[in-house]
Parts: structure tokens; sequence; C-alpha cells
């Protein structure tokens, strides 16, 4: 493992895992679509309950009555934390890798869903919420996902293939330490996503509120 470059072994990996990358990704894009299809399902209840409580948040925001900035900080990092542990935790299970790709396509449809029923009930404004809402923090996010998730599902397909398939003689233990050190490296950018959630979303937008 020493003996590559970080260079190196950021190479290997995506050679080792291109098509895990392009499946994830994919699966990843039609978990956003069907999100924001799901928006046209919603009966007119739904939406105006929704939108009812969207537009008391909005207001809590414009106001400035947000919870502190270190709680949302808090709150934000733990639930991403935890979600990156559960992953990484199912990739070390031979039965996780539908599980993993369930909690990545439901990642997506909340992704999807948020920013197609902003922009279905507000419009430009909407689109403009959303942007400074809830993309600043997924540009990092969802790579961050992304690569999570590939790692989870490469080292599950070694486990497959090691337990029932005898195919593979890597040792077991070097592996594990690569795939862990993977996980903990991505996951040290949940603390730049969070603290964009955190301190500057709501600011950007207040800004954009008081615009429209």
């Amino acid at each position: 493992m020493f003996k590559y470059g970080i260079r190196d072994m950021i190479t290997i990996h995506l050679q080792e895992n291109r098509s895990i990358y392009l499946f994830i990704t994919i699966l990843f894009l039609i978990g956003i679509i069907f999100g924001a299809i799901v928006v046209n399902s919603l009966s007119l209840t739904q939406k105006h309950d929704l939108y009812m409580y969207l537009g008391q948040f909005f207001g809590q925001v414009s106001e400035g009555n947000l919870a502190e900035s270190t709680a949302i900080f808090s709150q934000s990092f733990a639930h991403y934390a935890k979600y990156f542990g559960l992953m990484w935790l199912l990739g070390l299970s031979v039965i996780g890798l539908p599980v993993i790709l369930i909690l990545l396509f439901l990642k997506g449809v909340v992704v999807g869903f948020t920013v197609g029923f902003l922009v279905n009930q507000m419009g430009m404004s909407g689109f403009f919420l959303s942007f400074v809402a809830i993309m600043p923090q997924n540009f990092i996010l969802v790579p961050a996902f992304v690569i999570v998730g590939t790692a989870s599902v490469s080292f599950c397909l070694k486990m497959i293939r090691h337990q029932f398939l005898k195919k593979t003689t890597v040792p077991f233990f070097p592996t594990f330490i690569k795939y862990s050190t993977l996980i903990l490296c991505v996951g040290a950018t949940l603390a730049v996503a969070s603290a964009i959630e955190a301190y500057i979303s709501p600011m950007l937008m207040r800004f954009v509120l008081s615009s429209f």
C-alpha cells in the first residue's frame, strides 16, 4: 500500500472499479429523476401541506430564527457520518450489497424530490432556493456518496468472491485496511459539507428570500 504514491493509488482504484463507478452514478441519477417524477404524483392536499411546512421554514430562515449554526453543523455531520458508517458496515457483509444500492438510490430520490418540489411549487424562486440551499453541500456530498458506495460495493463483491467462489488470493486484512482508510478519508469531507449547510446555506437562503 505504501510503495505507491497517492496519485498511483487513486489511478489503480479508478481502474479497478470503473464499471462500479459507472453503475453507481447511473443509479444515483435514476434516483434523482425518480424523485423529481414523484413530485407530480402527489395529491393537491399533500403538495399544500408540504408547501405550508416549507413556508414556515423559509419564514424562520428569513427572520433568522433557525437553530444555532453549531447545532445544525453537529446534526448534519452526525447524520451523514451515520449514513457512511452504515454503508461501511454493509460493505463488510456478503448480504449488504442490495441494501447499499437501495441507500444510494434513496439518497438520489431525496435530492431529486426536494429540488423538483421547490421548482414545481415556486418556479424560478424555487430553483434559486434549491440552488443555494441544497446544491452547495451536495456538490461535495454526491461525489462522496458515489465514492463510498463504490468502495462498499467493491469490497462486498470481494467478500462474496472470497467466501463463495474462492477466486481471490489477495490477503483480507490489507484489503480491509485500504477499504476502511478510503471511507475515513472521504468521510473527512463531511465536515466541509456540514459547515456549508450550517453556516453558508442559511445566509444564501436569506439573501434569496429577501430578493423575492
